[in-house]
């Protein structure tokens, strides 16, 4: 099997401002709603939540294509709007990564049609469960130097943590000016799988200022030797308002990865729930149940 190289690589250093907080919205304590989430997780997505129901709307995929400073080359993603989607409301964003060799397709129906996440988050919002919100799946290979992934090492890895620099410099501000979008921590919004779970937690660990929300599934091995130690899986004054880890019992790609991260942030005393999918897999079985549960907890802290 391939294995994720464990060789250190240089670090991004992504820098921006931070967007001030409106200061009329009140905010639950992040340990109190965790609490409060972790009571409805279930292990698996019930059935037919994958279902795409007659009389249900459901959401509509537009692929958008930017020129990227970062990269340098046309990069793209996939936008996922709400049914109804109406530029006279403003909706939170949700960012969904991909696995190593993954594109902004991967987690698409074409890249995986037995992920249903378009039926998943749609039915969650027809039920009233989920707010009505935009997910973006972007390209997460962020290389400067070549288009694609050729190889599992640590070239490739620096290309995928590079991906935080792609995103908060490029694919944020063109979502703002694009879209008709919520701004701020408090509505947005990333999670990710595999190599995207890695990508995910280091963008919520290192920019908490800019994501309220963080989630991470199956996330691959590297995040605690290639960018951040055990000590540095925790929060300052600025912590999200949920962080949500899941990973599979019969993941034999990745084994015990996801229970280490676990381990580190519950030593460290971070918050965080570990959803432990029973029957989870590398793939879809735990895919599916996180996204479900996700969907369900993601822009509801605050009021």
């Amino acid at each position: 099997a391939k294995k994720f190289s464990e060789t250190p690589v240089t670090k991004p250093a992504p820098s921006v401002p931070t967007e001030p907080e409106d200061p009329q919205v009140t905010a639950i304590d992040s340990k109190a709603y965790m609490a409060q989430v972790s009571a409805k997780v279930v292990n698996s997505e019930p059935s037919g939540a994958t279902n795409e129901n007659a009389g249900t709307a459901y959401g509509t995929y537009e692929k958008k294509t930017i020129y990227s400073s970062v990269c340098n080359r046309n990069k793209s993603f996939n936008v996922l709007l709400p049914a109804g989607y109406s530029t006279s409301k403003k909706y939170p964003v949700l960012y969904c990564l991909h696995g190593y060799w993954g594109d902004e397709d991967a987690l698409l129906d074409k890249g995986d049609a037995t992920l249903r996440l378009r039926q998943i988050i749609g039915n969650a919002i027809a039920a009233g469960e989920a707010e009505d919100m935009i997910v973006v799946f972007p390209d997460i290979y962020a290389s400067a130097t070549q288009d694609k992934c050729d190889g599992l090492d640590a070239k490739n890895n620096a290309a995928y943590d590079n991906f935080i620099n792609l995103l908060v410099k490029e694919i944020m501000p063109y979502m703002e000016q694009n879209y008709s979008i919520k701004t701020g921590r408090d509505n947005t919004a990333i999670t990710g799988f595999s190599m995207g779970g890695r990508e995910s937690l280091y963008i919520g660990f290192s920019r908490p200022d800019l994501f309220g929300y963080v989630g991470a599934m199956c996330p691959a091995p590297g995040l605690t030797t290639d960018l951040l130690s055990d000590s540095q899986l925790t929060f300052g004054s600025v912590k999200p308002y949920l962080l949500f880890v899941s990973a599979g019992s019969n993941d034999t790609l990745i084994y015990q990865t996801p229970a280490g991260y676990h381990d580190a942030m519950t030593k460290n005393g971070t918050t965080h729930i570990w959803h432990y999918v029973n029957g989870g897999d590398h793939g879809g079985k735990t895919i599916r149940p996180h996204m479900y549960n996700f969907v369900r907890a993601v822009f509801k802290a605050t009021n």
